[in-house]
């Protein structure tokens, strides 16, 4: 009994439990982990990166609510790392003292002689040195445990839920519960009933706090610390449930890098908008295309094509494919008729009955119906460059007679019921139409001109 006084006395603490079954991946693999995340990889091929499986990997995401855990700066090496514990007990192994340790490692004797006295496991009654016990002391005393402010301020939570996740409330103060949904731990989809709330954003309850409480200093907490405590469970402030209530609906947070890349991976510096011929431009020259979808009910799509210099505009056919209305095959064939062979080849079947002067480029948004864009050029010779994401202005030509063909195809109606005979008699009344930017000529008679130049 005395031998293990002693050696409680040495090693500064009393014994504790076995650490047990090492955990499963340390902080070089974690930093590897989450900076992988943040360059847009997904979290298997992130934990492919950091050397562990992928279902930890996964593990990792959501328990962290997307955002990472440890701090990814490089460490400075003031502290050891798990190589130099490793290195200290095989040279212990193998005899050395404790001046050669610090010799060989690059370190001070008083570091090594510390670290074998307060990371040694002591379970044996001695003082004994092993790397994964000398880790595991050395994370635990590192931890900073710190509970959040949304967490321990019972006022300021009530406030920022009520704001979040209050009750909707007609003009005479009576509240409307709105359509009834059952949170199903996960973000809820497009086009299904949300959960009916206040629902203010994290930003707009951090600045109103500064305005109702500006003497109360304690009433203060930023928008982050909210998506932090909605996000990460382990913080215990707010219910993970809360996030059905934000915008988005999002139950983690997605790494921008991640957003920017999906769907998108036919895009590529060669094709975007900024490499475009600069007589696209100033409209000098015809044969510049700008396109782009309509979209109605049920998934219901036309195409449409504008010639930039003329306005002259073309619409594509877009009919539901067979077996439409059949059970949904992952990652089979798009049966809504505006895929992506379906929107190439309508752009073929239009583009081909034009003179080769007037098939110069087609500029189109970033629409993973234009995935088949290699495939285009090849068939028609036509050049395909993509906007900008969220840049509808750079074909400002196509959205503006998107808005003119709304007159004829309004928002929320069927556009499959429409044929093609439907589609050429509005396009016609279009080509038809004087138009002030052009003098009030008709967009056909521009054209007509244009080819009759041309041809001169």
């Amino acid at each position: 009994m005395g031998r293990t006084v002693r050696v409680w006395q040495r090693a500064g603490r009393r014994v504790m439990r076995s650490p047990g079954r090492p955990s499963v991946g340390r902080l070089e693999h974690r930093q590897l982990f989450w900076r992988a995340i943040a360059r847009g990889a997904s979290s298997e091929a992130a934990a492919a990166q950091a050397g562990v499986s992928g279902p930890v990997g996964v593990r990792w995401f959501r328990e962290g609510g997307g955002m990472p855990t440890v701090m990814l700066a490089a460490p400075s090496g003031r502290y050891l790392c798990f190589a130099e514990r490793e290195e200290i007990a095989i040279l212990r192994a193998g005899g050395c003292g404790v001046r050669e340790v610090a010799r060989r490692l690059g370190r001070s004797p008083s570091t090594i002689s510390r670290e074998l006295r307060r990371n040694a496991a002591t379970r044996g009654g001695r003082l004994d040195y092993r790397a994964t016990t000398a880790q595991w002391h050395a994370d635990r005393r590192a931890r900073r445990p710190k509970l959040a402010k949304l967490a321990v301020h019972d006022k300021l939570r009530r406030y920022v839920q009520d704001r979040l996740a209050g009750v909707v409330e007609g003009p005479e103060g009576i509240a409307v519960g709105g359509p009834d949904v059952a949170w199903i731990r996960r973000r809820e989809g497009r086009r299904k009933d949300r959960r009916w709330a206040r629902s203010w954003s994290p930003e707009q309850i951090s600045g109103r706090l500064r305005l109702e409480f500006p003497d109360d200093a304690s009433m203060r907490v930023c928008h982050e610390a909210i998506y932090q405590s909605l996000f990460v469970q382990g913080r215990g402030a707010l219910k993970r449930e809360l996030t059905a209530c934000l915008r988005t609906g999002r139950t983690l947070r997605v790494p921008r890098a991640r957003a920017r890349g999906r769907g998108k991976g036919f895009v590529t510096a060669e094709v975007m908008i900024s490499q475009r011929p600069a007589e696209a431009a100033d409209r000098a020259v015809p044969g510049h295309w700008e396109g782009d979808l309509i979209l109605g009910l049920d998934s219901s799509a036309i195409g449409t094509l504008v010639e930039r210099t003329s306005r002259f505009t073309m619409l594509l056919h877009l009919p539901p494919l067979d077996g439409r209305d059949a059970p949904r095959i992952k990652n089979g064939p798009a049966l809504t008729g505006h895929g992506a062979d379906a929107v190439r080849d309508a752009i073929t079947e239009v583009i081909v009955t034009l003179p080769e002067q007037l098939r110069r480029s087609l500029t189109w948004d970033q629409g993973a119906e234009m995935a088949q864009h290699a495939r285009l050029r090849i068939d028609t010779g036509l050049q395909v460059y993509f906007c900008d994401p969220q840049s509808p202005w750079q074909r400002g030509t196509n959205e503006n007679t998107n808005g003119l063909l709304r007159q004829y195809f309004p928002r929320g109606t069927d556009l499959a019921r429409h044929s093609a005979d439907d589609l050429a008699a509005v396009a016609a009344a279009l080509n038809t139409r004087p138009r002030k930017t052009l003098g009030w000529r008709t967009p056909a008679e521009v054209l007509d001109e244009s080819l009759a130049t041309a041809a001169a």
